[in-house]
């Protein structure tokens, strides 16, 4: 893992200066309380977790603005303009299918509510799932934060987003492109998202506002029009078709078929909590995103329904079933038809999905970031950097190397539709087990009295959330009822979750052999210290530590890895040296 193996090995004194810091034992736990400057609230939390930044080295650009775009733009990416076909699909009839979409709010409310609980144990960190898996399983010591980070890198390629632009290009173009015509549009486009973040954390965050305002344009008057539309007197001879017997057709869906109607809604809703990924750089975090945070999911929603509206008055059920991809083309076409307006409509879908990219970049280089921090991944000076621009360089590196990796090298069909699914059920494993962690981070608060924090979420929406993710856990396990070989790939339907679980399994495997069977062997055991820079970037950094100095690290370093007491500091990657 590249560990270092003693901080005066390579000369570096590390201290821990906070706001307020105190230390507070449970047991074999021990918890430190420490302050960040975007809050007036301690975080309280266990010692092997990441340490707190005190000053973000990321800046406090994160407003209630930025709040709500960053979740619009990660929800509006293309959900809404290509998954209505497979949701009506799914579900037999557009009654049950707008159902769907409101069932969807509610499952997304719900786990938002969760989070704000979780972002008010701990307002001065970053990364979300990271720091609540952390924090809410921290033993076995380093168990949660080893798999979920390797997990995290595995799987923080964004090819689909990116493929699905090439499409619509292409379909504004009316061309129909070669299997790599289209892999060069895509490879295109997301380099072009990463250039637009890499240089400077402020313009990267009025980049994605920017778009995430012509999203909610886009948005709105799709759902004007449809109205309008609904309203008659327009080229559409009969918009109220679709809405007679509304619920026809719903006898024909199969559990396999609601099933994934339901996994489509959540993929389109997803994205909600992508501002608890950005929680050290919002002033007043909880006070901010206890109402911007559901406002962005109220309006998204309320949106999401009307588009589906305006697309039933439009077109009818099959040929919205037969459109795939192109749904909101679909309804371009059929209100404006194939000319100049229905393309620069298209061109704005396109735009929708490419803040899309933008917006789960942002999101997803603080969840790298915030595991690098960690000390679990090897070269910490990679993830957690912010030089030379005050961004997060190393994430964003890897997340377009893995993405280009994703474009080019899997043919289309099933190898490509077998890796980008890979992913689904692990990360819906650990979101149940995130909810889980709530009740017990609470009990655990509640056994130290640490009080009520500033946001607590209704115990029904904790049921809720929890019997949603046993839904989605349990119900890809039932077959399509073409068979077991009936999926959306060629091979047994569910080789994508045994495979998932595999990984998972895997890096357990790799955990136990790093941290217990590796130490042993070698006569050593893992420690942590506290690194800083002079940027403000504070992370974790696991030592070995012979087992004949193991009892006088420990007096010299507490539980956190902070010196006990304060030489002098030297800066990592610094010249600078103060006394």
């Amino acid at each position: 893992m590249g560990f270092l193996k003693t901080n005066e090995e390579v000369g570096e004194t590390v201290v821990f200066d906070t706001l307020g810091s105190e230390d507070i034992k449970d047991g074999s736990l021990h918890f430190t309380a420490e302050g960040g400057e975007n809050s007036n609230k301690l975080t309280i939390q266990e010692a092997s977790g990441a340490p707190v930044e005190q000053h973000s080295p990321l800046g406090y650009s994160v407003g209630w603005v930025t709040v709500v775009f960053l979740n619009v733009s990660m929800m509006v990416g293309t959900g809404v303009f290509s998954t209505p076909s497979a949701i009506l699909s799914g579900t037999g009839s557009i009654g049950l299918s707008m159902f769907y979409w409101f069932i969807g709010y509610l499952l997304a409310y719900s786990t938002l509510s969760v989070y704000l609980e979780f972002a008010a144990y701990f307002p001065s960190r970053s990364g979300s799932e990271v720091v609540y898996l952390e924090q809410s399983f921290p033993r076995p010591r380093y168990l949660f934060p080893t798999v979920f980070a390797i997990q995290t890198v595995l799987f923080s390629f964004s090819s689909s987003n990116a493929i699905v632009i090439a499409e619509y290009l292409f379909h504004v173009a009316g061309t129909t492109p070669t299997a790599w015509q289209q892999k060069g549009v895509a490879v295109a486009a997301y380099t072009l998202a990463v250039l637009l973040v890499i240089f400077h954390t402020r313009y990267s965050l009025l980049i994605s506002n920017a778009i995430g305002a012509v999203k909610l344009i886009t948005l709105i008057f799709i759902g004007i029009t449809g109205l309008v539309v609904l309203g008659g007197n327009t080229s559409i001879k009969t918009p109220t078709a679709n809405f007679k017997n509304a619920f026809s057709g719903t006898s024909d869906a199969t559990v396999y078929g609601a099933t994934n109607a339901l996994i489509d809604i959540i993929f389109s809703y997803q994205g909600y909590t992508n501002a608890f990924n950005v929680v050290n750089e919002v002033k007043n975090p909880i006070k901010t995103l206890r109402w911007s945070a559901p406002l962005s999911l109220t309006l998204t929603a309320v949106l999401y329904i009307l588009a589906n509206i305006a697309y039933f008055t439009c077109a009818t059920k099959e040929e919205i079933k037969n459109s795939k991809q192109v749904v909101a083309g679909l309804f371009f076409e059929k209100v404006f038809g194939t000319g100049g307006a229905s393309k620069a409509l298209n061109l704005l879908i396109c735009l929708s999905a490419f803040g899309n990219l933008i917006a789960v970049l942002i999101g997803q280089s603080r969840v790298l970031r915030e595991c690098g921090r960690q000390g679990v991944l090897p070269w910490t000076n990679f993830w957690t950097s912010t030089r030379p621009f005050g961004t997060p360089i190393g994430p964003y590196a890897v997340k377009w190397v893995l993405t280009i990796v994703m474009i080019l090298a899997p043919p289309a069909g099933d190898a490509f539709n077998f890796i980008v699914d890979l992913s689904i059920y692990p990360s819906n494993l650990f979101s149940f087990i995130l909810t889980i962690g709530l009740i017990i981070t609470r009990r655990r608060r509640q056994h130290l009295k640490l009080g009520r924090p500033e946001y607590r979420c209704w115990d029904v929406a904790v049921g809720f959330s929890v019997l949603t993710g046993l839904y989605i856990l349990i119900m890809p396990w039932v077959p399509p009822p073409t068979g077991a070989d009936g999926g959306n790939v060629s091979f047994w339907y569910a080789t994508y979750i045994v495979t998932g679980l595999a990984i998972i399994g895997a890096c357990v495997v790799y955990y136990y052999v790093w941290v217990w069977l590796i130490p042993k062997w070698g006569n050593y055991q893992l420690r942590q210290t506290i690194l800083h820079d002079d940027n403000g970037t504070t992370a974790h950094n696991l030592v070995k530590v012979p087992n004949e100095e193991v009892e006088s690290w420990d007096l010299k370093y507490d539980i956190a890895g902070r010196l006990r007491q304060r030489p002098e500091t030297t800066f990592l990657d610094s010249e600078t040296t103060k006394g």
